[in-house]
């Protein structure tokens, strides 16, 4: 039996020729995911196999935030498959900087600000990142939940908090940066943590901090009273 890999695909659609020929910028989320995976199985071939898990977990997110269990609930990927996509976002976590250590307390601003500073002060475009953590504020992960332009970053509260809950966060830290070189929040800032705040009660997930780190220095929303 022939199983439906990437060569049973047209030769111009194939995601390794195409990333070969074109480069990976050139290639959707599910083309490299479907490179990772490397073949399919009876009936479905592996770009199939790619989009369908892509769907199920929401994003890119919620793919490297699932655990290998999770991976493995989607027929085509076992084991092997589900440790190979847990290495490949492990290896672009590693490549953004310094991860922060999982189970290490993060107190107060000034400790949000000593890891984010060399990553997000020297950014010409502003990122905005979260870390999720267990009911004693300690990290269960972090994430870089949009990067924008140089004025600004898009947000949308429901994509931030679907992997806070997948993960059972008990509450979280938002950080972002401003290139500009001020820490001073916007108002566009404000009215984004209100959202942020007013989801997470919502949802029982209680936003502890919103930093915004700059060369300038940082302002903690939790310090200024303005969450």
């Amino acid at each position: 039996m022939i199983v439906p890999g990437l060569l049973a695909l047209l030769p111009e659609c194939r995601p390794r020729e195409r990333l070969l020929s074109r480069g990976p910028s050139a290639l959707s989320d599910a083309e490299l995911l479907a490179i990772l995976l490397g073949s399919g199985r009876p009936g479905q071939n592996v770009l199939q196999i790619a989009q369908d898990l892509l769907s199920r977990l929401g994003d890119l997110r919620g793919l490297g935030d699932a655990p290998e269990a999770e991976l493995c609930m989607q027929p085509g990927v076992g084991q092997a498959r589900a440790a190979v996509i847990q290495a490949a976002f492990e290896l672009g976590r590693r490549a953004t900087g310094t991860r922060p250590q999982r189970g290490r307390y993060l107190g107060n601003a000034t400790d949000v600000w000593t890891h984010y500073r060399a990553r997000l002060s020297a950014s010409q475009v502003e990122e905005f990142w979260m870390l999720a953590l267990d009911v004693r504020h300690r990290i269960l992960f972090e994430t870089c939940v949009a990067r924008g332009s140089l004025t600004g970053v898009e947000v949308h509260p429901r994509e931030v908090f679907r992997s806070l809950i997948r993960s059972a966060a008990a509450s979280v830290i938002f950080c972002h940066n401003h290139p500009s070189g001020d820490p001073a929040p916007s108002r566009q800032d404000i009215e984004l943590t209100a959202r942020l705040h007013q989801v997470g009660e919502l949802c029982g997930i209680k936003v502890l901090d919103h930093v915004v780190v700059a060369s300038g220095g940082f302002v903690s929303f939790a310090e200024r009273n303005l969450l």
